[in-house]
C-alpha cells in the first residue's frame, strides 16, 4: 500500500532539543518531574481554554485511543496537539490524573533520553490510562514529546470479572443454560454477529460477553481452531508465547514459546468453551444488509438445516481475517499449457504429498519460506522464485532485541504492555525504526550476508522502518526466521531471482532473460487480494464502496478501518494477529457497547474529516 501520505517526524535527540548530555544531571528527580507535569496538565484540563503548548516540544505527539475522541486519533506537531487539547482535554476529570507508580528514566540510544511515566484519570462515561514520554527541553525543564490515552472501561458498565463475575452456585443447570442459550437464536437475533470464529472473533465475543452483550459467533468451519488446523502442516507461530495471550484465559506456563498451529486450533476450541461463547460451526453467512434504520438482516445457512435470516441486528463483525480475500495468484501465459499442478499457498496441505516431484515455490516472505523449508525435510526439490526483495530478520533477534523485555517471561502484565507497545504512534516511531532495524542487521550481519551471496534480495522494510510498518501497510513482505534462511545460504532450497517470470511453458516456467526452469508443481505463496471483496461478496456493491479501507495507514498514521468505525453503521472489521486481536477486541467491544447504552451517540466521535 501506498505510503506517499505518510510524514516521518523527527527524534527528540539531545542535539534537536539543543541540550548537552553532560548538562543533565545523572538521577534526576524522576517522581518530582512527572508529578508537576500532570499537575500542569491538569491545570489545563480545569480551564475553560485549555493550553497545553507550553507543555509540548514542537516536534510532539499525542495518541488517543477512544478516550477523549471515541476514536483512533494520533495529532501531530504541537500545533495539531494544542488544537486537540483545546477542543477535547475539557472532558478529563482534571482531578482525577494521578500518576502511577513505575517512572523511569530511560536511555534507549546514547543521543536519545526521556522520562517513561504512566497516569490514570477519568472522563464523565469512561475510566482512562495515559502514558507519557517527556524529554528534557532544557537541563532543568522536562517537556512531553509523546502523549498516549486508552479507554480502559466505561464507569457504568464495567466488565464482569473478577469480583463482579457470577458468583451463585449452580446445581445441575449449567448444561441445560448452555442449550437455552444457543437454542434461544433460532428464533431470536442476537446484538452483534460475528462472522468468522478466529482469534479475533473469540476475542472480541470474549470482550462483550463480560460486557452483558449478546453475541453470536458464525464459523463455517466444522470446528473452531480449523482455520489454523487445516493450514499447511509446518505452520508455527514465529512470535513468542508472551506476545500471544488471550483475553481473560493466557496461555499455561507449560505451554511452548512457539505454538504450532494445529495445537493453537485447539487451543482455541478449548477457548470458545471455556469462556462459554454462543458459536453456531459448520454455518456460512449468504448475505447481511441494512435496512432504512441501519439495523441488519443476515442470513445464515448450516448443514442439514433451513437456512436462518436474523432480522434487525444491531451490529455485524467481520471477522474473517487479512486472509478473507481470494488467494492472489498472477496470471502468465500459457498455464493452459503446463502439465503440472498450480496451487495457492492457501491449497497446500503436506509437503508429503510432493515427493519425486520438482517445486518451485513463488514468493519469498513466511509462507513461502515455511512451505520451502517443509519441503526441504521431506526431501523435496524445491527452487523459490522471489519477485521483489525482502525483509529479514532472525527469530532470535527479533525475540532477543524487539521483543523483551516487555513481552518476555517476567516482563510487565500483558495489558500494561500492549499500552507500552502502542503508545509510541507510527509517524513518530519511524526514524526509531529505521535505526533499530540498522542495528539489528548488524546482529543478524552473517546471516543477511550470506544470503546476498546466494543472490537474495533484501531490504530493509517499507520506509526502511523494518518489520512493523510493513506489517502495518503491508501485511507482509518480511520473513521472520526461524530456518529456512541457511537452508537458501546451503543451497538446500535452491533460489531464482535474477530474472522476471515471463510465462509457462509444458514443463515449467520460462523467464525474460531466457533461463527455464522444470516443475512438476507451482505454489503461488502470494498472499490476498482485498478484504473488502469478502464484504462486496455478502453485502453488495453500494456497501463495499463506502466503507474506507481496512487496513494501511490514514495520514494521521492510524489504521483506516480496522477496529473503528468503517462508515456504515453497525458494520465493523476485527482482524489482527493474536496480539493486535487481544487489544483492539477490548476497543471494538466497548465501542459496540457504549452505543448500545446510548452513550456513544452519531456525531459524537472526534474523527478525522
Amino acid at each position: 500500500m501506498a505510503t506517499d501520505h505518510l510524514t516521518v517526524y523527527p527524534l527528540p535527540t539531545l542535539d534537536r532539543l539543543g541540550v548537552a548530555a553532560s548538562a543533565l544531571p545523572e538521577a534526576p528527580d524522576v517522581p518530582a518531574i512527572v508529578g508537576a507535569w500532570l499537575t500542569a496538565l491538569g491545570a489545563a484540563a480545569s480551564s475553560p481554554s485549555p493550553d497545553i503548548s507550553g507543555l509540548f516540544i514542537p516536534d510532539s505527539h499525542w495518541r488517543d485511543i477512544l478516550a477523549l475522541t471515541w476514536d483512533f486519533r494520533t495529532f501531530n506537531g504541537r500545533d495539531a496537539v494544542q488544537a486537540f487539547a483545546a477542543d477535547r482535554l475539557k472532558l478529563v476529570d482534571a482531578g482525577s490524573i494521578k500518576p502511577v507508580p513505575g517512572a523511569m528514566l530511560m536511555k534507549p540510544m546514547p543521543d536519545l533520553v526521556w522520562i517513561n511515566a504512566m497516569f490514570s484519570f477519568t472522563t464523565a462515561q469512561g475510566i482512562a490510562f495515559g502514558i507519557v514520554r517527556l524529554v528534557p527541553a532544557s537541563a532543568t525543564e522536562w517537556k512531553a514529546h509523546v502523549v498516549f490515552t486508552n479507554l480502559e472501561n466505561l464507569k457504568a458498565h464495567p466488565e464482569q470479572i473478577g469480583a463482579l463475575r457470577d458468583g451463585a452456585p449452580n446445581h445441575g443447570k449449567w448444561v441445560s443454560g448452555r442449550e437455552k442459550a444457543l437454542a434461544a437464536y433460532e428464533t431470536e437475533s442476537p446484538t452483534v454477529l460475528v462472522i468468522g470464529g478466529g482469534q479475533s472473533g473469540l476475542n472480541l465475543a470474549a470482550r462483550l460477553k463480560v460486557l452483558g452483550v449478546r453475541t453470536l459467533i458464525v464459523e463455517k468451519n466444522a470446528r473452531i481452531g480449523d482455520n489454523w488446523r487445516e493450514r499447511y502442516e509446518a505452520l508455527c507461530l514465529h512470535d513468542p508465547v508472551w506476545y500471544n495471550h488471550q483475553p481473560y484465559f493466557p496461555f499455561p506456563t507449560t505451554w511452548p514459546v512457539y505454538t504450532p498451529a494445529k495445537k493453537l486450533g485447539n487451543w482455541l476450541e478449548n477457548y470458545a468453551d471455556v469462556l462459554e461463547l454462543d458459536v453456531w460451526t459448520a454455518a456460512t453467512v449468504l448475505s447481511a444488509a441494512p435496512d432504512a434504520n441501519g439495523r441488519w438482516s443476515v442470513t445464515v445457512s448450516r448443514a442439514g438445516k433451513p437456512d436462518r435470516t436474523f432480522t434487525g441486528v444491531p451490529h455485524v463483525v467481520f471477522a474473517t481475517g487479512i486472509g478473507a480475500g481470494e488467494g492472489r495468484v498472477p496470471e502468465y501465459p500459457g498455464a493452459g499449457e503446463f502439465k503440472g499442478t498450480i496451487i495457492h499457498s492457501t491449497q497446500h496441505k503436506r509437503a508429503a504429498d510432493f515427493a519425486g516431484k520438482k517445486v518451485v515455490v513463488v514468493g519469498a516472505c513466511t509462507s513461502a519460506h515455511d512451505i520451502a523449508s517443509e519441503l526441504v525435510e521431506q526431501g523435496v526439490d524445491v527452487t523459490m522464485y522471489q519477485r521483489s526483495p525482502t525483509y529479514v530478520i532472525s527469530q532470535k533477534t527479533l525475540a532477543q532485541h524487539m521483543m523483551r523485555p516487555i513481552y518476555w517471561e517476567g516482563g510487565p502484565p500483558t495489558d500494561v504492555a500492549d499500552k507500552l507497545a502502542a503508545s509510541f504512534p507510527h509517524l513518530a516511531s519511524i526514524e526509531l525504526n529505521r535505526r533499530r532495524t540498522s542495528a539489528l542487521a548488524g546482529a543478524d550481519k552473517a546471516l543477511l550476508d550470506g544470503l546476498r551471496a546466494r543472490g537474495f534480495k533484501l531490504n530493509n522494510g517499507v520506509m526502511d522502518a523494518g518489520l512493523l510498518m510493513s506489517a502495518v501497510t503491508r501485511v507482509g513482505g518480511y520473513y521472520m526466521d526461524v530456518g529456512a534462511s541457511q537452508l537458501i545460504i546451503d543451497g538446500k532450497i535452491k533460489l531464482k531471482a535474477d530474472s522476471l517470470l515471463a510465462s509457462y511453458t509444458p514443463t515449467g516456467l520460462s523467464f525474460e532473460d531466457g533461463s527455464a526452469l522444470d516443475a512438476d508443481v507451482v505454489i503461488y505463496a502470494t498472499g490476498f487480494g482485498d478484504v473488502s471483496a469478502f464484504i462486496r461478496k455478502l453485502c453488495g456493491d453500494k456497501i463495499a464502496d463506502t466503507i474506507r479501507p481496512v487496513w494501511g495507514l490514514d495520514k494521521e498514521g492510524e489504521m483506516n478501518g480496522a477496529w473503528r468505525d468503517l462508515g456504515v453503521k453497525g458494520l465493523w472489521y476485527m482482524t489482527g494477529n493474536l496480539s493486535m486481536s487481544r487489544f483492539h477486541s477490548k476497543h471494538v467491544a466497548l465501542q459496540i457497547k457504549a452505543i448500545e447504552e446510548g452513550i456513544l451517540k452519531d456525531g459524537e466521535r472526534y474523527s478525522l474529516a
